[in-house]
């Protein structure tokens, strides 16, 4: 009943998540990228979610998707940069290692890498200069706070699994 629950939660969030163009698929990484990075995120599921549900934790993500959407391009490449390395390196510790799936891990953090090569060439075409100092700090709070919590947690299956749904839903909106 509880699976069924969630199933029902999770398809009414989806549903409800408004509709975005073709031109700001752009928003974060590239749309074949973002969705390969979405699903290998779902595929490391090893703790049902709801087991977890005490573990809950609101991690203050500064943007929502509105916020996200109204940034202009350039601002979008200040925040895509690093918050792509903080997933990089929060999937890359010796913890994480432990928690994952090595061959799924393996394929995300490839498919990783390799938005991040897509966002430095599309960096490279703009040839502007940024100060990305304001959104590079508040995406390193956001990462702090994540680890403080899966340290504070001891490294639990249920705390990387709140931390996994975490970055799968900032994925999705971004």
């Amino acid at each position: 009943m509880a699976q069924i629950h969630l199933w029902l939660v999770a398809g009414a969030m989806l549903c409800s998540s408004p509709a975005v163009s073709l031109e700001e698929d752009l928003l974060w990484i590239h749309r074949g990228d973002n969705l390969r990075v979405f699903n290998l995120l779902r595929q490391l599921q090893r703790t049902p979610p709801h087991l977890c549900l005490d573990d809950r934790n609101d991690f203050k993500f500064p943007w929502n998707r509105g916020t996200i959407t109204q940034m202009q391009k350039t601002q979008r490449t200040c925040f895509q940069h690093p918050m792509i390395t903080h997933i990089v390196n929060l999937f890359t510790t010796q913890h994480s290692l432990a928690a994952w799936d090595h061959t799924l891990l393996s394929q995300l953090l490839s498919s990783l890498h390799q938005s991040l090569e897509h966002l430095e060439d599309l960096e490279q075409s703009e040839g502007e200069n940024r100060d990305c100092s304001n959104l590079g700090i508040l995406v390193r709070k956001y990462f702090q706070r994540i680890h403080n919590y899966l340290r504070e947690k001891k490294y639990s299956a249920c705390a990387w699994e709140v931390v996994r749904v975490e970055i799968t839903l900032r994925v999705g909106i971004m």
